[in-house]
């Protein structure tokens, strides 16, 4: 059944069109996803449906009585409102009913006769009703959404206000689940979420007994929970139903198509042109009436002609690419026996950690588990070493780098040894500029010697085109933050990159974009992520860190997440039985595994991607050749067979690639 249509919606924010034609339906158990470019107007939208914004043009419909959730912003509590009180508040309804329960029990008590009667009969109805509305269940509710969300007993009587901005995020987020409405809509839903809780959320959506509508730029978690995608781009809506992989391969297969349809009107619409040329020569020599009305008539279909629009392959994207660097020691870096506590907490106890030339190494762990911790305890390693170049490119030529309390993170048991050579830069998750006040322009320039017009030149590949230079920086936004400070990382010598949940506040476009740089990155990378589509592709090991320790797993996040489960199932199965062996328990006491010495290479793995190259040049050879104007529909034909064979091999080759 429909719960939400909109047909031909159009918005504006002054003289800009941000819809021109917005049409979709949402019918009720759906779980959609709104995919598209940061600020293409997907949370502009949600407050659409939800009435927060007006339209100028068009029309929404949703069905009548239907419950809409929405986390628009986190709303102000009085000082003395604890998160459960918070939590509790998605059931105030239910505990209106069980106030007026009480009131009427209370009445009951003194009531004779008719009157007692009737409160009898009151009450009978009301106890009904928050039977059904679940008010013997409340406490079981908070207990599994909060236990999902990675909420503990200390939390619960926290102040709300006291809150940082992402724990007060999943406090509402907590508290919109809770009220089930019949519509929920969720905007970035898995920030500020570590990895079990984005899991666990997955499986309460699948779950959800409602609709669900999606923004998201985690692609492992639409994959999961989606069944349809609704693009917004260039102001329009375009539906496709599967989740975001058959998207991807399903927009692929209609832009090719569409390709085609346009170079054959092209043809056609040429031959046509050539036509009105050759009557018109023709009648102009003999002066015959009769070529001249061919040619009239030959005007008139090619005016009538409805002219498709050129297809595009590929929109305006960012453009990044890392310099060649001096090449590091096999040894990038070495922790051995790293301890460190703050105050009377400690984080880690002895932890071990390797990471050798060439590794892409993701740490994982869960929120509060000490992750940033050993990040900044290595630069502050590097920076007392008096290599660091500097994360905010003032780098190569101040030496300056602006990660606030690195003091913090010096004093620390155990060694942290980095290797020969090291060029290090650090990009945080929440990125930091000396002085804010500037432009972009002037901020990427400071201290570079760079002409203007080659600043704005290399700027143009990160998306500031045109009067978005001269931005100031403390107006950006996250993504433009995040771009601007890659844009300024490629411009320095560096052979080791430290990345801080690198994709944050980045579209799925941009991700893509940084994932191609970094597989192309001829040196180190260590990174902090919970985006588990980008862990999967770039790491070629994983640390975890857990009880104070790291554990060291050779593989990208599949391998990681299967070697985990056999680890369960194991203890699982050796507790069922009462087996579980001494060793296992000294191997837990002693908190750590040995970090394998060296990373395994071999001649089949290099033959391997040398073959990826090949594949993907020819791969952009074809693209190139179907973007040729004029080609015939049997020569597009081929070559679109032609690119679908080699996309085939090379999630062959990619996959083997994967699992060596």
């Amino acid at each position: 059944m429909l719960a939400i249509e909109t047909k031909n919606i159009q918005k504006f924010y002054g003289v800009n069109q941000i819809f021109s034609d917005i049409s979709f339906q949402v019918n009720e158990g759906e779980r959609i996803a709104f995919v598209g470019r940061n600020g293409c107007g997907k949370t502009t939208l949600f407050k659409i449906i939800t009435g927060a914004e007006d339209f100028k043009e068009g029309s929404l419909t949703i069905k009548k009585r239907l419950r809409v959730g929405y986390l628009d912003q986190v709303p102000n509590y009085n000082e003395d409102v604890m998160v459960k009180d918070v939590l509790n508040s998605a059931f105030i309804h239910i505990h209106e009913m069980e106030s007026e329960m009480k009131k009427l029990e209370g009445d009951m008590s003194v009531l004779i006769g008719n009157e007692l009667e009737v409160a009898m009969s009151k009450y009978s109805d009301v106890q009904h009703m928050f039977e059904v509305k679940g008010g013997y269940t409340i406490e079981k509710n908070i207990s599994r959404v909060s236990d999902g969300l990675g909420f503990d007993e200390e939390f619960f009587d926290k102040m709300f206000n006291n809150l940082s901005g992402g724990e007060k995020t999943k406090v509402i987020l907590a508290k919109i689940l809770l009220e089930a409405p019949d519509v929920l809509l969720l905007d970035e839903p898995t920030n500020h979420l570590d990895i079990e809780a984005i899991e666990w959320l997955e499986d309460f959506i699948k779950e959800y007994d409602g609709t669900v509508l999606i923004v998201s730029h985690d692609r492992y978690f639409l994959d999961r929970v989606i069944d349809k995608v609704i693009e917004i781009e260039d102001g329009e809506a375009d539906t496709y139903h599967g989740n975001y992989t058959y998207f991807v391969e399903e927009k692929e297969r209609r832009l090719l198509v569409d390709l085609m349809m346009y170079n054959t009107q092209q043809k056609e619409i040429k031959q046509m042109e050539d036509a009105v040329r050759r009557f018109k020569d023709w009648g102009t020599r003999a002066d015959n009436e009769a070529t001249f009305k061919k040619m009239h008539n030959m005007e008139k279909r090619l005016e009538k002609m409805e002219k498709l629009e050129r297809p595009k392959l590929e929109n305006n994207k960012m453009r990044l690419a890392f310099g060649e660097t001096i090449r590091t020691g096999n040894e990038v870096l070495e922790i051995k026996g790293y301890s460190k506590a703050f105050k009377d907490t400690r984080i880690f106890k002895e932890a071990n950690l390797k990471l050798m030339h060439l590794d892409s190494a993701g740490i994982l762990g869960g929120n509060g588990c000490g992750k940033s911790t050993i990040i900044k305890s290595i630069l502050s390693e590097y920076k007392e070493q008096q290599i660091f170049r500097g994360t905010d490119i003032h780098g190569e030529l101040s030496g300056q780098i602006y990660v606030q309390g690195l003091e913090a993170y010096k004093k620390y048991e155990g060694t942290i040894k980095l290797g020969a050579n090291i060029k290090l830069a650090y990009l945080d998750q929440n990125i930091y500029f000396e002085d804010e006040e500037r432009t972009v322009l002037e901020e990427f320039r400071w201290n570079l010697r760079m002409h203007e017009k080659e600043a704005r030149n290399v700027l143009a590949r990160f998306m500031f085109c045109k009067d978005d230079v001269f931005k100031r920086v403390n107006n950006l936004s996250g993504g433009e933050k995040t771009r601007l400070r890659l844009c300024q990382l490629i411009q320095q010598d560096i052979n080791f990159l430290v990345l801080d949940e690198p994709t944050n506040h980045l579209d799925i476009n941009s991700r893509q974009v940084l994932e191609q740089a970094l597989l192309e990155f001829e040196g180190t990378i260590l990174f902090i992520s919970h985006d588990r589509y980008f862990i999967n592709k770039m790491a070629n090991k994983i640390f975890e860190v857990e009880d104070k320790i790291i554990k060291c797993y050779e593989g990208n996040y599949e391998y990681y997440r299967s070697e985990k489960e056999k680890n369960k199932a194991k203890v699982e199965k050796e507790t069922k039985s009462g087996k579980l062996k001494e060793t296992k328990l000294k191997e837990d006491r002693k908190g750590h595994t040995e970090v394998a010495e060296e990373r395994i290479k071999s001649k089949r793995k290099q033959t391997i991607e040398i073959r990826i190259y090949e594949l993907e040049q020819k791969q952009k050879d074809i693209d190139l050749e179907m973007n040729e104007q004029g080609e015939g529909y049997n020569k597009l034909s081929d070559l679109l067979k032609e690119r679908w064979a080699i996309q085939v091999e090379l999630g062959k080759v990619y996959e083997e690639w994967g699992n060596m």
